[in-house]
């Protein structure tokens, strides 16, 4: 934990700079008035209808938020533990979520947790401090990963994570994020908080592995050893799986700058200062 939070420190000093403070936090959600609009202004924020009912531009003033509630929703799925190098997909989630809960405590944000898991969810409500912080990042990296599964389906409980924080939070959900159906109520769910999708890739999960062998692999979902074939069933079934979860993934997170995938075999912290700086390039 110190040492992620050493390289984070520096990452919001250096690399990302005083723009993360606007990227992380976004616009104020409470409106103030309505006032003319001036070079340089959002066109985001510009009211059309009093624009056409005075004859000239005015926008949307909005109150700036001092304090940010943000919640992590950590889905552990048994699926999580596949790894072709030197780390598993779970490792590099938990880095991931390490790196924003610090993000959170660096931010003087309150920050919540829940962690998925196919036996049931398990809620943290949100905190606000250093200390408080790191506990749920122990309580996160101390639980044991679930046993494989073949069914792998975890409950996404929206009311009880609708519950859990305000209006205008920020969720970030950190996932595998298979392919699968919005759940109902997901639509309304998105239009109460800014969300953020977050996804780990195998080097496996993008390229089918070159081999001039069958390759074994272990399936943590059945908890046994598969013989991967090399011909060409086999890999279009492959681009077919990754284009699906691809799809599904969209779905989930519309926006194209609120989701990313993020892989094993790069440096996280790199990758997320990456993200950010994309998602402040589209705001600007």
């Amino acid at each position: 934990m110190r040492r992620l939070e050493w390289r984070l420190r520096h990452a919001v000093e250096t690399s990302l700079g005083g723009g993360y403070r606007s990227v992380f936090r976004g616009r104020g959600m409470e409106f103030d008035q309505v006032v003319r609009y001036a070079y340089g202004d959002d066109v985001r924020d510009i009211d059309w209808n009093v624009t056409a009912r005075l004859g000239e531009p005015y926008r949307k003033k909005f109150v700036e938020e001092r304090e940010v509630t943000v919640l992590l929703v950590f889905e552990d799925s048994p699926s999580l533990q596949f790894g072709s190098g030197a780390v598993t997909r779970r490792e590099a989630l938990l880095e991931l979520a390490g790196l924003l809960l610090l993000l959170g405590s660096v931010n003087r944000d309150r920050v919540g947790l829940a962690h998925l898991r196919p036996e049931g969810p398990v809620f943290f409500p949100p905190v606000h401090g250093r200390g408080p912080i790191h506990h749920l990042a122990a309580q996160l990296f101390g639980a044991p990963p679930p046993p494989p599964t073949e069914a792998g389906v975890i409950p996404i409980p929206l009311s009880s994570l609708s519950a859990l924080v305000p209006r205008h939070s920020i969720v970030v959900w950190l996932s595998d994020h298979p392919a699968r159906p919005v759940p109902e109520g997901w639509v309304a769910f998105a239009q109460r908080c800014t969300l953020l999708g977050l996804r780990v890739d195998d080097p496996w999960d993008r390229d089918f592995p070159e081999t001039k062998r069958p390759l074994s692999a272990y399936d943590p979902l059945t908890n046994q050893l598969v013989t991967l074939g090399r011909g060409e069933a086999e890999r279009t079934a492959h681009a077919r799986w990754r284009e699906a979860r691809d799809a599904s993934l969209a779905a989930w997170f519309p926006d194209p700058f609120g989701r990313q995938a993020f892989g094993t075999d790069q440096n996280r912290l790199d990758a997320l200062v990456r993200f950010f700086r994309r998602r402040e390039s589209a705001r600007r």
